[in-house]
């Protein structure tokens, strides 16, 4: 008797029902790789086009200037600058004669329960003044103030001008020490005590006789040296001192000594240094783009997954057009900034300091401030960054509706499948039964 081979009729099942699919699967993986080759290289434009956006932001930040000028000091340690492109070249003398401080002072003496439970502590600082009352001061409900809860009082107050209240302990003996935030004569701190009938008086003896750790001045600088014109400042931070120029003096000078010389000039190698880092950003973001639109050749240069690709033409004409626009009166070709053959950017050193000599001012008139080329490129990469309607997130979002749509397919193409298979198993199943019972009947007559 002649068994059926049951495997042989699952291959051909297999093979007959993967014929059927086959053409449909092939395209479902074209599909597949096509797609999924797009989104990456989409995904690595958009990547090389946020990078391209944060260099562009970096430099068109806030108080920005592509024009860099930079002070030297005759003696290091005595005072420092932050100097602005309007900052005019040239050289000041200043003599520190006194820094700015802040006013400190310490009461010491106060025992537990020194401290008035009634009346009122007022606290006057630059015209302005707080009140401290003295009978809502008594945190734990004990009946008494103590330090603590009068200092935490003074820093907790909704007006307080600016004094900070803190307790320092040596050997057991506990003292309250006000200081004012802020540095100057007219920070300096008053206190007075108002609306007592305690018997005792060490509180008010102690307010008044502070010790001062710290006197309350104003900073004294002399342009010009010693016996110079005499500038005065609550800060020891002179904002704006000389035009484009803040400075922050740091040490005070005995009287004879040399006043500190200041050099406003220039910093020709942190201006190039700005520009080529657009320069570069933007080459970072055309190599980039060269190797996702590459068409291809015969020597096994690969096609870029975007050849062809009208977004990223659109890309490209915008920002080249961008490149080529004059703002300000200027545009990149005035300052030796040129495009080559390859559409790289390039920086002619000799031109660009030239024009940077001729014309200072106009290198910043042409990169930075509202509508200018920083501003207009970055505009007009947020039409393709942006993460909630840019053209990279609809193109991300089409690429990958279409990848779902190919695993529907092949969802389909599996059902196809085991619909074949069922068909065919069953069809050589009865083939092979009838192949076999004709076998038997014809042994019968052997």
């Amino acid at each position: 008797m002649t068994t059926i081979d049951s495997d042989y009729v699952k291959q051909m099942a297999q093979q007959l029902a993967t014929y059927e699919v086959q053409n449909g699967l092939n395209k479902a993986d074209r599909n597949k790789a096509s797609y999924q080759s797009q989104l990456s290289a989409v995904t690595a434009l958009e990547s090389a086009l946020k990078t391209f956006s944060s260099a562009v932001k970096g430099l068109n930040g806030t108080d920005a200037s592509m024009l860099v000028n930079s002070a030297t000091m005759s003696k290091d340690g005595y005072l420092s600058a932050k100097v602005g492109s309007t900052a005019v070249a040239g050289k000041y003398d200043f003599f520190v004669e006194q820094l700015a401080t802040s006013h400190q002072m310490s009461f010491s003496g106060l025992q537990a329960g020194d401290i008035d439970t009634q009346g009122t502590l007022t606290l006057t600082q630059n015209g302005k003044s707080f009140d401290i009352d003295l009978s809502k001061i008594d945190s734990d409900g004990d009946g008494s103030n103590s330090m603590e809860e009068l200092a935490a009082a003074i820093n907790k107050a909704a007006d307080n001008t600016g004094v900070k209240a803190t307790l320092v302990r040596s050997n057991g003996q506990v003292s309250l020490v006000l200081g004012a935030e802020k540095s100057g004569a007219a920070n300096a701190i008053g206190i007075t005590l108002s609306g007592t009938s305690t018997a005792n008086n060490a509180f008010e003896n102690a307010l008044a006789n502070p010790q001062e750790l710290s006197k309350g001045q104003d900073a004294r600088v002399r342009l010009g040296g010693e016996n110079g014109m005499l500038l005065t400042n609550d800060s020891n931070t002179y904002d704006n001192i000389i035009d484009g120029v803040s400075v922050t003096f740091t040490q005070a000078q005995k009287a004879g000594e040399l006043p500190i010389s200041m050099t406003i000039d220039q910093d020709k190698s942190s201006t190039t240094k700005k520009v080529q880092t657009f320069i570069d950003a933007f080459n970072a973001l055309a190599s980039q783009i060269d190797t996702l639109t590459a068409s291809g050749d015969q020597n096994g240069n690969a096609r870029g997954a975007l050849a062809g690709d009208s977004s990223v033409r659109a890309i490209e004409n915008s920002l080249n057009q961008l490149l080529r626009t004059s703002f300000g009166g200027a545009n990149l070709i005035n300052f030796g900034i040129s495009a080559d053959r390859n559409g790289k950017l390039t920086l002619d050193s000799t031109r660009f300091e030239k024009a940077i000599a001729a014309d200072p001012e106009g290198l910043d008139k042409l990169f930075v401030g509202k509508g200018n080329l920083l501003d207009s490129v970055d505009k007009n990469l947020a039409l393709y960054t942006n993460a909630t309607n840019g053209v990279m997130k609809s193109r991300k979002d089409t690429l990958n509706n279409s990848l779902r749509r190919v695993n529907d397919d092949y969802d389909t193409l599996q059902k196809q499948y085991d619909s074949y298979y069922a068909r065919y198993l069953k069809q050589y199943t009865s083939m092979m039964q009838t192949m076999q019972s004709m076998s038997q009947t014809s042994g019968m007559f052997g």
